[in-house]
C-alpha cells in the first residue's frame, strides 16, 4: 500500500487508538501530575509521526520517527508506574504495554524502510 498521507500510516493509527484508550482509562485519575505525563506522551507518538511526514524529507521523517519511538518508550515507562500505583490492573498493563511495543516495531520497520 502507497502511503500519501499520513494518515495511511499504520503505526498512527495505532497511537491514535492507544491514545483514545489512556485518555479514557486516565480521565477520572486524581494524580494530576501522572495524567498529564503519558496523556503528553501518549500524544507526542502520533503527532511526530505526522509532523515528520509532513516535512516531506526522509531525513526529517526518520528523525521524527525516533522521537515517536522515544515516546513509545516513556508510555510503556509511565505504564509499570501506573501498575505499581495501582491506577492500572495487571490485564490492563499487559494490553496497553503489547500495543505501545507494537507500534514501536511497526516504526522501527518504517525506518529501516527510510
Amino acid at each position: 500500500m502507497k502511503i500519501e498521507k499520513f494518515e495511511d500510516i499504520l503505526s498512527w493509527q495505532k497511537s491514535q487508538d492507544l491514545a483514545l484508550y489512556i485518555y479514557n482509562m486516565f480521565k477520572n485519575n486524581k494524580d494530576f501530575s501522572f495524567k498529564n505525563q503519558i496523556e503528553r506522551a501518549v500524544i507526542s507518538i502520533g503527532n511526530n509521526i505526522a509532523e515528520g511526514y509532513e516535512r516531506r524529507s526522509n531525513k526529517e521523517f526518520k528523525q521524527f520517527l525516533y522521537i515517536s519511538k522515544g515516546s513509545c518508550g516513556e508510555v510503556r515507562s509511565m505504564l509499570y508506574i501506573a501498575l505499581k500505583l495501582k491506577y492500572i490492573s495487571n490485564q490492563e498493563f499487559e494490553k496497553l504495554t503489547y500495543s505501545s511495543t507494537e507500534i514501536s516495531r511497526l516504526l522501527s520497520g518504517l525506518i529501516k524502510t527510510l
